[in-house]
């Protein structure tokens, strides 16, 4: 998958707080399983995470292990 990086706008806010991206530590954020869409941009982890939390991204994304699997040395 081919993306094009392009710098965002110098006033671009952040998709959680709404401060603008560049007075912080800016994180863009693109979701490739589904044609590059258009980024996401965060002004610090912080928010990534604090967004990734309230929105429940990573519910049902992870594989479940268990010591008692097959796959357990």
């Amino acid at each position: 998958m081919s993306t094009t990086v392009e710098l965002p706008n110098a006033d671009e806010a952040c998709a959680y707080c709404g401060s603008r991206i560049f007075k912080h530590d800016p994180i863009c954020v693109r979701d490739c399983a589904d044609d590059c869409g258009s980024p996401t941009y965060f002004c610090n982890y912080a928010c990534l995470s604090a967004y990734v939390d309230d929105n429940d991204l990573t519910t049902g994304n992870a594989c479940e292990w268990s010591p008692d699997g097959p796959d357990c040395c």
